[in-house]
């Protein structure tokens, strides 16, 4: 027998947002008699209606409906109010009229309409969400014959009118919970703050406890922390203020503190109310450390106007920085901002969940899989990876453009032909860089192991140190141990350090940054040290992290034997704190190289800075193969070129050279057949015929000397054998 259910609301998945659909387990909808596809009725404030489908299986939730936020607005409720649902019967549509909710251009708009509410019940007065690229467009619906609710089919004829629909007292930017993705922690702090007094006051009289007046929140650029207040201020229905600095500072005296009380004075009047300060720190910095009287002023109308607040219930002041420190410390005490709460850089499961909000109304290919593109977006904010999906959107209409006229309607054919891929987002990548990285060098390393020929005793422990801990976390906390803090790569020059080094990079899907000891040095006191403190701190924003430091001897030499003012011995101790100091480095490698190890600071070298020591030695006969074979591949060889040969008579010879030995071969075959005054035909004849035979690398090995003599060599080997034994030593004892 069917029955009315009375359940909770709850957020919907991201997938369903502005589709219409509630989702209930499936026991209530055995209760209510009703089958996927059936209308329901959501009574509260207001009666709302959608399509009903079960919850997906991994959902657990009891005696909860899962409704998207415009859903929720038709309703007249929010997230965790109860709710009576009933299945009805809803009659068919013959006629629905819609107006936007805002001017906008809609070629062909009626029919997409029709395509997008196809199955979904409608009313007179609802608004209704259609996602796009970009934002989402609003629609009402202005009239509709039969009555409501109606069901919209194929023969429902849908008409939209040109003029926007006068929607005084409601907002057009419309932004819900379901338009966030990934800060389902800091979403939950922030209803806790403000939804809550705002919404159920009675709830703190009853404790006999004040009502958060404030919340600051706070993290880098494009986390989303302006989304939040939004998003808060449309859900709990209040007024909403925006504030920037600007927009109150003038130059006259006293006219930035009344215009700071007329805000105030509005908010109260309109209560409740929601007072957002972006970029606090610009209007209220420290009084300590400006000169300006004006800030001064302004810090201390905030702080008497914020303490002052008569219905304290019905305004809180929600203030967003990405420099907490800056802000004055008067505010940051209990009775002004309440809570801070930290916008963290997105993790991997987060990125996905971003990347679900801003591909909900992109036409996908088949090849597309959002959890790759989340591994590899390392350090990407929600700004960041909004701009990836609008540039791979972008590039997919660049494939189009040749078969539209623009000054003609684009044919259905076409229309349906438009899909984003897999490579389109491949190639955006390329011209998007995460903003958690743009003050320093970053690259993600597109070289892995296959193209690096031997060293497997050094890739093995590169591997153990990086990668694992990356990628197996998880066995790491089985095992109740902490991976290596860093590893040290040294000798001779040429042997691939740096090539390992970016190998780990991409082998572990990790951000990649270079640092280059002598640009690091400045003879301004204290610039060096900022230059190592700022690569730290981006390095654990866009987490997990490589960083490289090429001759670390060059920057952070013996303490005490320097002439340099002391530049060197601060740079060391910088270097020091950040890799063993009080704040941890979580999913932070650092990797150093040099060739001279004898020089570098014994204190670097002890266990929980450089815990690894990684000798790369001069390749042997097997190595220097594998080298030749990586070199060689795909040139043109003569059949009399024996790499085995090759690899016995290069004894001595680093990568580099063998390297260096391949070009030079390559280009002495060059020198036989370029002639003065060739033809393109004749080049591209000579192209197909082309060979590179023995004795070109005959004369290339003649030209190419090993870069380290027998006798550096002697000196490496005895540095190598006098740390491995101090090493195991250490071990021992």
């Amino acid at each position: 027998m069917n029955e009315n259910i009375t359940v909770h609301v709850s957020r919907a998945y991201h997938k369903d947002v502005g589709k219409g659909i509630a989702r209930v387990d499936r026991e209530s909808m055995q209760k209510l008699g009703a089958v996927s596809g059936d209308i329901i009725e959501i009574r509260s404030k207001k009666q709302g209606y959608a399509v009903i489908q079960p919850f997906y299986e991994n959902d657990t939730a009891k005696d909860v409906i899962r409704i998207d936020g415009n859903t929720r607005s038709n309703t007249g409720v929010g997230i965790d109010d109860i709710v009576v649902v009933s299945k009805i019967q809803a009659k068919t549509a013959d006629k629905v009229t819609l107006a936007p909710a805002k001017p906008v251009h809609f070629v062909k708009g009626a029919q997409y309409l029709s395509r997008m509410l196809e199955g979904r019940p409608v009313t007179r007065g609802e608004w209704v969400r259609v996602e796009t690229v970009n934002e989402p467009l609003y629609f009402v619906v202005v009239s509709i014959k039969p009555a409501g609710p109606a069901v919209v089919t194929n023969d429902t004829s849908i008409r939209l009118k040109d003029e926007s629909v006068d929607s005084e007292g409601e907002t057009t930017e419309r932004i819900t919970y379901e338009d966030i993705g990934g800060l389902k922690r800091e979403i939950g702090l922030v209803r806790e703050m403000i939804e809550l007094p705002l919404r159920h006051p009675e709830l703190f009289q009853k404790l006999g406890i004040e009502p958060p007046k404030g919340v600051m929140v706070y993290g880098p650029s494009g986390t989303g922390k302006t989304l939040i207040a939004k998003a808060v201020a449309y859900e709990t229905d209040a007024n909403f203020i925006s504030l920037s600095g600007p927009e109150i500072m003038s130059k006259y005296y006293g006219e930035s503190e009344e215009k700071l009380r007329e805000i105030f004075e509005e908010a109260e009047n309109d209560a409740p109310s929601i007072i957002f300060i972006d970029e606090i720190d610009s209007i209220a910095p420290k009084r300590g450390e400006v000169s300006g009287e004006v800030e001064q002023r302004i810090v201390a109308q905030l702080l008497s106007l914020m303490d002052g607040l008569k219905s304290r219930g019905e305004v809180i002041v929600i203030a967003a920085t990405n420099r907490p420190s800056s802000v004055d410390e008067a505010l940051r005490r209990g009775g002004r901002f309440d809570r801070e709460i930290e916008i963290e850089i997105p993790d991997r499961d987060a990125r996905l969940e971003i990347l679900k909000v801003h591909t909900r109304g992109m036409p996908f290919d088949n090849d597309i899989v959002l959890d790759e593109l989340a591994d590899i977006t390392h350090g990407f904010v929600g700004a960041d990876l909004a701009s990836l999906c609008k540039e791979a959107a972008m590039r997919a209409l660049r494939k189009i453009m040749p078969h539209i006229k623009i000054e003609e309607e684009i044919p259905p054919d076409i229309l349906d032909s438009l899909k984003v891929t897999k490579n389109d987002f491949y190639e955006a990548l390329k011209n998007i860089e995460p903003s958690a990285m743009r003050e320093v060098v970053v690259e993600v390393a597109h070289i892995n192991w296959d193209d690096i020929g031997g060293l497997d005793n050094a890739k093995q422990e590169l591997s153990e140190a990086v990668e694992w801990p990356l990628k197996y976390p998880d066995l790491f906390k089985a095992v109740n141990t902490t991976p290596p803090r860093g590893v040290i790569l040294y000798g001779p020059p040429g042997t691939g350090k740096t090539m390992l080094a970016k190998a780990v990079s991409g082998e572990s899907e990790a951000n990649f940054i270079s640092i280059k000891g002598p640009e690091l040095l400045s003879k301004y006191v204290g610039e060096s040290e900022r230059a190592i403190r700022e690569t730290f701190r981006k390095a654990k924003q866009a987490a997990p992290t490589v960083i490289f430091i090429d001759e670390i001897d060059s920057i952070a030499p013996r303490r005490g034997k320097s002439n340099d003012s002391n530049v060197t011995e601060r740079v060391v101790s910088q270097i020091l704190t950040e890799m063993d100091g009080i704040e941890e480095l979580k999913d932070v490698v650092v990797i150093a190289a040099t060739n001279r190890l004898d020089i570098v600071d014994p204190a670097l070298l002890r266990p929980g800075r450089f815990d690894r020591m990684v000798y790369v030695s001069i390749p042997e006969k097997e190595s220097r193969k594998m080298i030749f074979n990586i070199h060689l591949e795909g040139k043109p060889l003569a059949d009399n070129v024996d790499i085995e040969k090759l690899a016995n008579i290069t004894e001595g010879y680093s990568g580099a050279d063998i390297e260096a030995i391949c070009r030079e071969a390559a280009l002495l075959a060059l020198r036989e057949v370029i002639k003065p005054g060739l033809s393109k035909s004749e080049a591209k004849d000579i192209a197909n015929r082309i060979k590179i035979n023995w004795s070109h690398f005959e004369k290339a090995i003649a030209r190419t000397k090993p870069t380290t003599s027998k006798k550096d060599m002697q000196f490496y080997d005895q540095n190598a054998r006098m740390y491995i034994q101090s090493d195991s030593d250490s071990n021992n004892g």
